[in-house]
């Protein structure tokens, strides 16, 4: 099939001259396919069901290729309704990630267009794009909630979830990526790997998902294929397949060549306005181009030599049939194993293109239906004891005026309809779902049922919440749980057994910033109330507290951006005008040293005394990384005497002291805690108990030294040489601490850690300092100690003195 592939150009005397060079690879991938072997030859084809592609033959001789429309046939944009329903094999979840700028939501805009269901090319410039459609999106251009979008491409069915890139906004791509099988990963070619990325990345890795690398602007100024893919490289410590070179890059960027099938493919706008559809697709020759020629001969065999190296099943086929010429291996062959070297997560493909110029995003949309996994070729362990019954993750919340929650929903196995019962396990209550929607961006579209392996906004859920686990009914919880040999009655909610059959949540880090915020008056205290309680529904990273001293309500948020756009929001969709107090960082308290006290609680309430004595030991702990929780101990003599039912009552009382420290109110993190002894008369109630070891706790946190920890955060700018010094001066004035000063083309990147406290506004002055060319991004590192000197200004400045 594939003899008209390899004409004259590569017949055994064109070869001849690099017989050697083609012997010595094959002897490096033979002795890497016995190494293999030698580890595990068992491991071959562990994660089966692979499509064969359709190939097309393209004749060498074939001279008058004509203009190709690569989307769908001309006619109306489709509709909703339109959409495939496929077997679940030719399903793809994807979701677009990548740091701020890169071009996320422009290359989802171009997906729409080309597969049809949408009319005009919007731009995020213009605040017309279809997955941006919140107001404070469209007037700040940035991505801001992650948006939902159902189309098909040739036969496959993608629901793609355009994601955040900044920093304040991470939980949004962490819960999407928990509902994913496949990401598409988009870098700035003039930049590669930005800070961002890093993050995206390893949410990623931590779930576990196979991704393509996407080189999105090719046409822009200092754009560099060869820097980007370095920097994946580098950076991001993984293994690109090159499976596409460009032709041409910066302003000379006209098209690809597909590595692959040896093709090249050339876009050729007619004006400012072509809309990429048509471009010109033919057989890459020795004629055409012989530079271009040479590079792609010598990247394909770079990739088999790659591909050989990571995949035992195709070094067989090289080694028994292809040895002698590496341009006879099929394409079908060599994309086979590319899929299984990507789902296997040993490798990532790169791809390239420009899509706010309309070129290479066609060819994208092929990689990831080739490349990236369906639903059922990602393992889930808690399957197996749901079988054919309904599981399903609640991931995001969206509120709707007239239809109330939209509870976005990912189906793992069974089917949703409209007008049922389902049972959510984390609430342990039932609930009727009214309606089934299929999502695009702020549209939906009714739908008689939902498959395995889909995506879709139910109507109806009132209590679910992003991470709840939904089922068909408590029965089949029941059910469930027997599979997996427990009793789904018991309480023993945090075991691992258990916890098997939830599907895992989202973890949200804590919130590093907060302020005060009140309504217009005291009438409106209570839409006030609605209306932070809807919004932390929709976005778990946002806070919302009583202070107990005060009586003011707090708002604590990821940044200065986050606590903005809430701000607004609440403005805008719920009509209150409220105020903000001014911004303050959420510092940390820890102990400097042990201590232990001990404290006597004896009161009777009616006719029952209760009495109880509590001695406590606390502990500075070290070496480990920070956290709220305190670690309980029991001294053996505790432990033999002590009622189980009694344990938690005491952990209670401990664990509320530690919310609020006994300096500033913050939470007290690092620390250990030994219960010595407890005397507790009979008719001494649980609260009791948790009050009088609470009060213990609050002893020995005073007695042991208090020590506030301020927020570290890794600070990255992007800066040109000009500006270098003006931008680190200032950076040292803020206690900043420069960690390496990168080289990005004609750029200088200063990495640095900064308290969170020095960057207020730091926007602004940056701006100025740099006549608004330089761009800086922040995220959390840690927690750091302030010394004796910050930390008696905090206090005096938290007391109104200064």
């Amino acid at each position: 099939m594939y003899a008209s592939l390899v004409g004259n150009p590569y017949s055994r005397a064109y070869l001849s001259g690099t017989a050697l060079e083609t012997r010595a690879r094959m002897l490096r991938i033979m002795r890497k396919f016995l190494v293999n072997t030698l580890k595990s030859s068992s491991l071959c084809n562990e994660h089966a069901c692979f499509r064969k592609t359709k190939t097309r033959v393209i004749s060498v001789t074939q001279q008058n290729c004509s203009l190709r429309n690569y989307s769908s046939p001309p006619g109306d944009v489709k509709s909703l309704r339109s959409v495939i329903n496929p077997h679940i094999s030719r399903i793809r979840n994807i979701g677009i990630m990548a740091h701020i700028d890169a071009g996320k939501t422009t290359t989802t805009e171009r997906m729409l267009y080309y597969s049809g269901y949408i009319r005009t090319l919007g731009d995020v410039d213009d605040g017309d794009t279809v997955t941006d459609f919140m107001v404070q999106e469209r007037e700040r251009g940035i991505t801001i909630q992650s948006a939902a979008v159902t189309f098909d491409w040739k036969d496959y069915r993608i629901n793609l979830i355009d994601t955040p890139g900044h920093v304040d906004f991470t939980v949004e791509v962490e819960r999407c990526l928990r509902v994913l099988d496949g990401a598409v990963a988009v870098f700035d070619a003039s930049a590669g790997v930005e800070a961002q990325t890093l993050t995206v990345w390893r949410q990623a890795d931590k779930h576990q998902i196979p991704r393509i690398c996407f080189l999105n602007k090719m046409d822009k100024n200092r754009a560099s294929f060869t820097y980007a893919v370095e920097s994946i490289k580098q950076k991001l410590k993984t293994k690109p397949l090159l499976l596409q070179l460009p032709i041409g890059e910066a302003k000379t960027f006209r098209g690809l060549v597909d590595i692959v099938t040896k093709e090249q493919i050339i876009w050729k706008p007619t004006s400012d306005l072509d809309d990429g559809k048509n471009f010109e697709q033919k057989l890459l020759l020795e004629a055409d181009d012989p530079n271009l020629f040479q590079e792609v001969q010598d990247a394909r065999n770079t990739l088999i030599e790659q591909i050989a190296d990571l995949d035992d099943e195709f070094a067989e086929l090289v080694l028994g049939d292809y040895s002698e010429n590496f341009d006879l291996i099929p394409a079908d062959k060599l994309q086979s194993a590319i899929r299984r070297v990507t789902l296997a997560q040993k490798a990532v493909p790169v791809v390239c293109g420009s899509a706010l110029k309309n070129k290479g995003v066609q060819p994208l949309l092929d990689a990831i239906t080739m490349y990236l996994p369906a639903p059922n070729e990602r393992s889930y362990e808690f399957l197996q004891w749901y079988k054919d019954d309904l599981c399903a993750l609640a991931f995001k919340v969206l509120h709707d005026k007239c239809r109330g929650p939209l509870v976005f929903v990912r189906v793992y196995s069974g089917s949703l309809k409209p007008q049922s019962a389902v049972y959510n396990i984390n609430k342990s209550c039932t609930e009727r779902m009214s309606r089934l929607l299929l999502p695009f961006a702020d549209q939906q579209i009714e739908i008689p049922s939902l498959m395995p392996g889909n995506i879709a906004v139910t109507v109806g859920l009132k209590q679910s919440a992003t991470g709840d686990t939904i089922v068909s009914s408590k029965a089949s919880a029941v059910a469930a749980a027997r599979r997996a040999g427990r009793d789904a009655g018991g309480e023993k909610r945090s075991t691992s057994d258990v916890d098997s059959l939830l599907l895992a949540g989202v973890e949200v880090p804590d919130p590093v910033f907060f302020c005060t915020i009140e309504p217009p008056s005291v009438a409106k205290q209570q839409d006030l109330d609605n209306a932070l309680s809807c919004l932390q529904r929709e976005d778990p990273s946002l806070k919302v507290k009583l202070d107990p001293d005060t009586g003011q309500t707090i708002l604590c948020g990821m940044g200065e951006l986050h606590i903005d756009i809430i701000h607004d929001r609440i403005k805008r969709e719920y009509g209150i005008e409220t105020y903000l107090g001014p911004l303050q960082i959420a510092y940390r308290e820890t102990i400097l040293n042990a201590a232990q006290t001990t404290d006597t609680l004896d009161k009777t309430v009616g006719d029952k005394r209760h009495f109880v004595t509590a001695e406590l030991e606390v502990r500075p702990r070290l070496g480990e990384r920070a956290t709220t929780k305190p670690v309980v101990e029991y001294a053996a003599s505790v432990i033999e005497v002590l009622p189980k039912e009694l344990q938690g009552a005491i952990e209670n009382g401990i664990t509320n002291s530690c919310i609020q420290g006994p300096l500033l109110g913050f939470p007290v993190q690092d620390i250990d805690v030994t219960v010595q002894s407890l005397t507790v008369h009979p008719d001494t109630s649980h609260t009791m108990i948790s009050a009088c070891v609470s009060r213990c706790m609050q002893k020995a946190l005073k007695k042991a030294g208090i020590q506030i920890l301020e927020p570290l955060m890794n600070l990255e700018i992007t800066v040109s040489e000009d500006h270098l010094s003006a931008a680190l001066a200032d950076l040292a004035q803020r206690r900043g601490s420069v960690q390496e000063i990168q080289t990005r083309q004609d750029n200088k990147v200063v990495v640095a850690v900064v308290p969170l406290a020095e960057t207020m506004g730091y926007s602004t002055v940056l701006r100025s300092l740099t006549s608004g060319s330089a761009t800086f991004t922040l995220e959390l590192a840690s927690y750091q100690a302030l010394n004796s000197q910050e930390q008696s200004a905090l206090l005096q400045r938290r007391m109104g003195l200064v």
